[in-house]
């Protein structure tokens, strides 16, 4: 072996914990001793061991092994993947078979033959090790997979650098985040990033459109249901929340939950318990919160359509991202990490010719970074070479609107292209929504801000 062996020898006898010990040393395995429970549990709290000996029996006179298994119970806790070697002088069928299920990884009685202990020990160093060593690669792959999966945070503009360092801040914490923006400013990519930079981030991460569920499948969904619950419930199944434990919840457009389904996430997020649906006990759950949202839940508190107790809950910190009409800094860097992409992807070198990049520039991207990406990838679909083209681009043509003091404002903008999209989706206000990049209820509100709804709508 490339290092010496270390065992924990656990037996409140000494005779037995000298005869272990030298017995051990045959094989050049290093042997600590611990003479009560709590003294096993500090250790195996404080060291990786390679072999835990356990004796069942701690008390004298007390032949039911109980105290054993329960310390059994406690040392897989810490380390789930310690070899435990169970030895008592009380060894009967039924406590063998409840310390295996218990995850002992073997048994042997008193009086002990020192061939057969030494060649279980040995045995179970080297499954532990290679046990080891194979866990650590698939967290390594882990994280490798993590890394990669998670798109980069771009942002050289001066919009964006003050949201960097605020994420750069609040990673590591356990608060719950707000993320709010308009639909496609990366909302859920951000939450990603916030996830994978915490101490959570080789734990689940769950995303699930908070706004997008029934309330006959809310908590179902949400919470979980055991068998029989209800008519189709055919086996148990976890909710997003029990999935997620230990990781982090990633609460998508939860502005648009009903006011019902806001009642039973506040109790669960004041609990940190859920219930799943047909069960009547609570199981505690272990996860970080992050919301997202493209409403200004201020106003639909005003409104009455979202709960103020809630958002005080979510909004413990709060990440606004700016549109990318604010972000024209990022515009060409954003353009070049999508073509690339989509060139690994297609296995062809592209690049956009310098037009194409002023295009990209004037156009105002109502559907923000995830209307940008999609430009780019219809783009090298409908390339006719490896350079990209400002017809390649099929954006809409620009139209000169009237301007104030030279300026458009902002409001008048909006209006302006959300007319534009009416008229090409000849008044059908879900197609032009889509253009927009936007949801529909979106669209709608918009629409009745800048008086464009029709009469009687």
């Amino acid at each position: 072996m490339a290092e010496p062996a270390e065992a924990l020898v656990a037996d409140d006898q000494e005779d037995v914990l000298v005869a272990l010990r030298l017995l051990l040393k045959e094989k050049k395995v290093r042997a600590s001793c611990a003479r009560s429970p709590a003294d096993v549990l500090a250790h195996v709290r404080r060291h990786r061991y390679d072999v835990l000996l356990l004796d069942l029996n701690y008390t004298r006179g007390v032949t039911s092994g109980d105290e054993g298994m329960d310390l059994l119970t406690r040392v897989r806790e810490i380390d789930p993947d310690l070899p435990v070697i169970v030895i008592t002088a009380w060894g009967t069928v039924q406590n063998a078979v409840a310390a295996i299920q218990e995850g002992a990884r073997a048994f042997i009685e008193k009086p002990w033959d020192n061939r057969v202990l030494l060649e279980t020990v040995m045995t179970q160093i080297a499954l532990g090790r290679a046990l080891r060593q194979a866990s650590e690669l698939r967290q390594e792959n882990l994280r490798l997979q993590t890394r990669q999966l998670v798109p980069p945070l771009i942002g050289s503009s001066s919009a964006m650098q003050p949201v960097l360092r605020l994420l750069a801040k609040i990673a590591p914490s356990e608060a719950t985040v707000l993320i709010t923006g308009e639909h496609g400013t990366g909302k859920e990519v951000v939450a990603r990033h916030l996830h994978a930079a915490s101490p959570r981030g080789e734990r689940p991460f769950v995303a699930v459109n908070a706004g997008g569920f029934s309330d006959g499948v809310f908590e179902s969904e949400l919470f979980g249901h055991v068998r029989g619950a209800f008519t189709d419930a055919k086996s148990d199944r976890k909710g997003a929340f029990a999935v997620a434990h230990t990781g982090t919840l990633f609460l998508d457009e939860i502005g648009n939950m009903p006011l019902g389904q806001q009642a039973k996430l506040l109790r669960v997020l004041q609990t940190r318990e859920v219930v799943a649906v047909g069960a009547s006990t609570p199981r505690p759950v272990d996860v970080r919160v992050i919301a997202a949202t493209n409403v200004d839940l201020a106003v639909e508190v005003r409104a009455g359509r979202f709960r103020e107790d809630l958002l005080y809950r979510i909004n413990t910190l709060e990440v606004r991202l700016p549109p990318l009409r604010e972000r024209e800094g990022d515009i060409v860097e954003l353009a070049t990490y999508f073509l690339k992409r989509a060139s690994e992807r297609a296995r062809v070198d592209y690049k956009i010719h310098p037009d194409a990049l002023q295009r990209l520039l004037q156009h105002p991207w109502p559907g923000n970074v995830r209307e940008l990406q999609h430009t780019i990838e219809r783009a090298v679909l409908l390339a006719e070479s490896a350079e990209i083209r400002t017809a390649d681009l099929c954006l809409p043509a620009q139209k000169t609107p009237e301007t104030f003091e030279g300026t458009l404002m902002l409001h008048e903008g909006e209006k302006l292209l959300i007319q534009q999209a009416l008229e090409r989706a000849n008044g059908n206000i879900s197609q032009a929504a889509v253009q927009l990049g936007i949801s529909r209820s979106s669209l709608y509100r918009r629409l009745q801000r800048h008086g464009l709804l029709p009469p009687g709508r």
